[in-house]
């Protein structure tokens, strides 16, 4: 391969270790004939992250780079990776994953086979223990909320016929694509204490705008680790509390349909209660009564969707109600209706 085609593989971690010990390990696994560098970005981490980078640089073949980056939030932290790596192509995974030997093979014939910005593949869990009934493994909200994606058998391409957008953990991007869509928004990814949960989504939508397709590739999957701590009702409620506010951060940027931003509507013409669309409320109120009578019936795994529509509008509210505290001209583009 020419330097034009050298890798950068960027893992951003926070305060975990003996993870990032075993991810590492599998990174020096990685069979890739092409010249490529691993990248870890520290953010801002107070556990023995950098020793354990340093010890891991003794097995490997490849340069193994250490940033720091003190402001929180794991998109500001692969955004300093981005802008220090070297590659002219950069992979993303996590700090908790196993990936095969072939992963960046496969993803960077993919990029011959289909000419793309981007590509990515499925995502597998690796269970700290077994799940408990009420979570469907195959149902497209735990997928979202345990960051599991499987879309077949097929290459496809992301963001058509229904095709969700990769998730971060298995995903490798052009660089060009950074010059043509920007970096990622910060704001909308996960932080210490926080679940923000849209970096991802934003930065894709912002790509198709500016004329970049990815591709799915079936064969290019990650195992991802799954704590037992998110295997929990508790979790779920959090996760979509912070989906409302990611969500409610984008309406205020750039408009966007809080439930479906792929769409070309908007919420425009609506009335709002609490800077939140009237059609939100309604379909939350709706969800509240649902899981009521489920409730009611002495069936509660099967109120959860509709109680998650209710977390959903908290963070939601919440997020909005903050935003009118801000000045007017960090508002975004939403004009604000009377309720």
């Amino acid at each position: 391969m020419t330097a034009m085609d050298d890798v950068s593989l960027i893992i951003t971690t926070h305060n975990r270790a003996a993870l990032l010990r075993d991810t590492l390990a599998s990174v020096a696994r990685l069979d890739f004939r092409g010249r490529w560098e691993t990248v870890v970005v520290d953010n801002n981490s107070s556990d023995t992250t950098a020793q354990v980078v340093a010890d891991a640089r003794r097995s490997f073949t490849v340069p193994l780079r250490y940033l720091f980056e003190p402001h929180p939030g794991k998109y500001a932290a692969f955004n300093t990776g981005i802008r220090q790596s070297r590659g002219a192509i950069v992979a993303n995974t996590d700090d908790d994953v196993e990936l095969p030997r072939d992963w960046l093979t496969r993803a960077t014939d993919g990029f011959g086979r289909y000419r793309c910005d981007f590509v990515g593949g499925p995502v597998h869990p690796i269970w700290e223990t077994a799940p408990p009934a009420w979570i469907d493994v195959h149902d497209p909200i735990c997928g979202k909320v345990l960051a599991q994606q499987d879309h077949g058998p097929e290459p496809r391409e992301y963001g058509r016929d229904g095709i969700s957008w990769p998730l971060g953990v298995n995903i490798v991007y052009r660089r060009d694509a950074f010059a043509r869509a920007g970096l990622f928004d910060a704001r909308l990814g996960r932080a210490a204490g926080t679940l923000r949960n849209q970096s991802q989504r934003e930065w894709h939508l912002r790509a198709r705008a500016a004329g970049l397709r990815g591709m799915y590739l079936p064969g290019m999957v990650v195992r991802h680790f799954v704590p037992a701590d998110r295997l929990t009702r508790r979790y779920f409620y959090r996760w979509f509390y912070w989906h409302g506010i990611s969500r409610a951060i984008m309406y205020a940027s750039s408009g966007t349909h809080l439930l479906e931003p792929e769409s070309d509507s908007s919420h425009a013409g609506e009335r709002h209660l609490l800077g939140v669309p009237a059609s939100i409320w309604r379909g939350s109120m709706r969800g509240a009564f649902s899981a009521a009578a489920r409730w009611a019936a002495r069936r509660p795994d099967e109120a959860l969707q509709y109680e998650l529509q209710v977390v959903f509008l908290a963070g939601a509210v919440r997020q909005r109600l903050t935003d009118r505290k801000l000045p007017a001209q960090r508002r975004g583009c939403v004009t604000e209706l009377a309720s």
